[in-house]
């Protein structure tokens, strides 16, 4: 059962929260502090409302309540700004999430090792919010998920709940899907700048949460249910897979011509309708392209159909640290060296350039793949001084200064992230053999001393 946002008489839990939204006056917790989670922060603590974050990280709460950066895009300034601030409590303590009007939920959603979808941490944070659960809240899902899940996965969650205190979804609390959009380090995409879809579980909590949206974000998409607004989030980063997976093909293909696949997008894109570039690399990374495909595909199976072109394209980009792999074998025996006992040094171990964001990368599969084969790696990255630990892999490596002692002190640079700090003239002049993912090195002028072999 659920109430029309125009039929709740006044004084209602809806029009309770309506006010305290508009006026700013409310609450807004975020529930999970990375990646995803700080920079909502940012945008509805600049917006005025009193923010409480929750994360069940402690080494995370304490940082924040230390003005201490571990984001590093974010910039020290907004660590410093947020531990000042009085509108902003950070917390771990998940009882205090009672205290906020409204409870947006930034929980990662990997792959189980079928690929399967893994809901667990939506469905812990889910109960989390169940446990304290009272009239006049709106509970929003972030996370990227398949169709369904708010529906489905956690409104019955909160409902169980919700019985048994006499509190009704629609009615009494709301509950809705906004997919994050976050795109790191990348100038002009701030949280408040990105356009925000916004779907509910019914009218009156697609209201509150737009409204809420609308406070501090400059657009609002509104869709007419939470399904169409999971549906988009997994048609934009499949889109995007896809595409780097036809130009992945593209590139091993025409590599095999002895054509240059970067040549190729250059020329492309000169057509000024029809085409939009996208580029290859050594895998996909982050935490949305590589996952979010098998997500849907998932759920197409349990609706009885196939998703073969999806599926292809996951295996296509899937295979692309193998064949990174294989291009550096076979440069290093074009020079006369086996893989076994090569000196490896990877340049880039972050997912993308310019940030300090691990997750998903292929760099880690690629250095364990070199392992595998008996190469020696290092590595070197500015933003990561340290390998840090993942969810499928642990590498005990620290970064090495880039020296020209250290590049030619190495049979092969392989280039994984195009980071611009980066002085690529080391490599080019003091390296003898750089296998570069990237095309990074044709961005230098001059004559390269050392070989260039695009992977």
């Amino acid at each position: 059962m659920t109430a029309s946002a125009h039929a709740a008489p006044a004084g209602s839990p809806y029009h309770v929260l309506h006010r305290k939204l508009d006026s700013l006056e409310a609450t807004i917790a975020v529930v999970g502090l990375g990646y995803v989670g700080l920079p909502l922060v940012r945008a509805i603590h600049d917006a005025g409302y009193r923010v409480l974050g929750f994360d069940i990280d402690q080494a995370k709460i304490d940082k924040l309540r230390r003005a201490e950066c571990y984001i590093e895009h974010l910039g020290p300034e907004f660590f410093k700004e947020l531990a000042a601030s009085s509108r902003f409590e950070p917390t771990s303590d998940a009882a205090n999430l009672a205290k906020a009007d409204a409870i947006l939920l930034c929980v990662p959603t990997p792959l189980g090792k079928h690929r399967e979808p893994d809901l667990s941490y939506v469905i812990e944070s889910t109960r989390l919010c169940a446990a304290t659960l009272r009239a006049g809240q709106l509970i929003v899902l972030e996370s990227t998920t398949y169709p369904g899940t708010t529906r489905e996965d956690m409104l019955p969650v909160l409902a169980e709940a919700g019985g048994t205190r006499g509190v009704v979804c629609g009615r009494d609390y709301f509950v809705a899907y906004s997919p994050e959009r976050e795109d790191p380090g990348s100038p002009g995409r701030t949280a408040k700048e990105l356009p925000k879809v916004v779907g509910g579980t019914d009218q009156p909590s697609g209201d509150l949460a737009a409204l809420l949206y609308g406070k501090f974000v400059r657009t609002v998409v509104r869709v007419s249910s939470a399904e169409v607004a999971e549906a988009s989030k997994l048609l934009e980063n499949i889109y995007r897979a896809v595409n780097i997976a036809l130009v992945n093909e593209m590139k091993v293909v025409l590599d095999a011509m002895g054509i240059d696949v970067w040549e190729v997008i250059a020329a492309a894109s000169t057509k000024p309708f029809g085409f939009q570039p996208f580029y290859p690399g050594p895998g996909l990374g982050g935490h949305c392209i590589p996952i979010d495909p098998f997500y849907l595909t998932w759920k197409a199976r349990a609706a009885g159909h196939n998703t073969r072109f999806i599926e292809l394209a996951g295996e296509i980009n899937s295979a692309m640290p193998h064949h990174v792999i294989d291009r550096v074998a076979a440069a290093l025996n074009d020079d006369g060296k086996a893989m076994r006992g090569a000196r490896v040094l990877v340049m880039g171990i972050a997912y993308k350039k310019n940030v300090d964001d691990i997750r998903e990368s292929p760099s880690a599969e690629i250095i364990e793949l070199l392992r595998d084969r008996g190469a020696q790696v290092s590595y070197h990255d500015p933003h990561l001084p340290v390998f840090p630990s993942m969810r499928k892999h642990r590498i005990d490596l620290e970064s090495a200064p880039l020296t020209p002692a250290l590049a030619a002190g190495h049979d092969v640079a392989l280039i994984v992230t195009d980071h611009d700090a980066v002085d690529y003239a080391v490599l080019a002049q003091h390296s003898p053999l750089v296998v570069d993912t990237r095309n990074a090195m044709a961005r230098l002028a001059g004559k390269p001393r050392a070989r260039i072999v695009k992977a």
